[in-house]
């Protein structure tokens, strides 16, 4: 396949090494240092589950640079997502596919806005991964995971095309037909892990310890829960119980993207995590006080 990767980091770097150590064409895009060593160095991933180095690879600064693609595989961070899509338009072909594994469950209206429907199918990463140093991707624990689907539950020959790029890269996968319940079973947790671990500056070890820490992420995750039944998407109400049980599973050293961002100075994706699940509460009527909490914590 023709794989554009749209947002060269944790995700993006991780899944596009792999895909591209498969023998597939992968085109990364970038910017700044990560860039310039991209071009000079190639990619290395330091993984638990193997690590590579491509001396080589497809980078550039602009899609416009790259001639098409069968599907893009969206990374950036939230707050560049419409200005990316639309530097898409040049490679988009009538059946590209642009496949977002950004966090959160807004994306997808940002990107068919911009993109138009036809083109954006829906997807969930699972990862804890980074840069590391320009050039160097970052793998914690065994955990890299892909799910992926139309949003009219069909089965497409594009997304089973690239199921079969993820087999043949090693990569867990899903083609799923409910990919919208998907994504809004991983931003329960994700909610979660990023709003705990940015506020308390700490890992989710020292959190799920803690019993009031623990507590309070359950109470941000079942607020995400109550919002989501909301919307009409059919979560069991006790499914922050299901979700804490998962966090009890992880590494005591796994954090979030959003933690990360944090310690290094950059700007939050807050908005678009509790400042969203906060604004849809309000919409529907669904107090959400520990989410407002932790935004307006972290606002400053």
């Amino acid at each position: 396949m023709r794989i554009t990767i749209m947002g060269s980091g944790g995700v993006g770097g991780y899944f596009g090494g792999r895909l591209a150590q498969a023998g597939h064409e992968v085109s990364f895009v970038a910017r700044g240092a990560h860039l310039q060593a991209l071009r000079k160095h190639g990619l290395r991933v330091l993984s638990p589950l193997g690590d590579l180095h491509l001396p080589q690879v497809r980078v550039f600064e602009n899609p416009s640079e790259i001639a098409g693609a069968d599907l893009v595989l969206f990374g950036v961070k939230l707050w560049d997502t419409v200005d990316a899509a639309q530097s898409l338009w040049t490679l988009l072909g009538e059946d590209t596919a642009v496949v977002s594994f950004q966090n959160g469950v807004v994306k997808d209206d940002l990107l068919r806005t911009a993109l138009g429907a036809r083109h954006v199918a829906g997807g969930v990463g699972y990862i804890a991964s980074h840069i590391a140093e320009p050039g160097v991707i970052r793998h914690g624990g065994t955990m890299a995971r892909l799910v992926f689907g139309e949003f009219d539950g069909s089965t497409s020959s594009r997304l089973q095309a690239f199921a079969a790029a993820c087999a043949e890269a090693g990569i867990e996968h899903e083609l799923s037909p409910r990919i919208r319940q998907a994504q809004w079973e991983k931003f329960v947790f994700l909610v979660g892990l990023s709003a705990t671990t940015t506020l308390a500056r700490l890992p989710i070890g020292r959190i799920r310890s803690h019993p009031r820490a623990h507590a309070f992420l359950h109470d941000v995750m079942d607020e995400v829960v109550k919002v989501a039944r909301a919307e009409g998407v059919a979560l069991p109400p006790e499914y922050a119980e299901n979700r804490l049980a998962f966090a009890d599973t992880l590494p005591e050293t796994m954090s979030s993207s959003m933690h990360h961002d944090l310690e290094r100075g950059n700007r939050l994706e807050l908005p678009w995590l509790s400042g969203d699940v906060v604004e849809r509460g309000r919409r529907l009527g669904v107090p959400t006080p520990c989410n407002r909490a932790v935004v307006d914590i972290l606002s400053l």
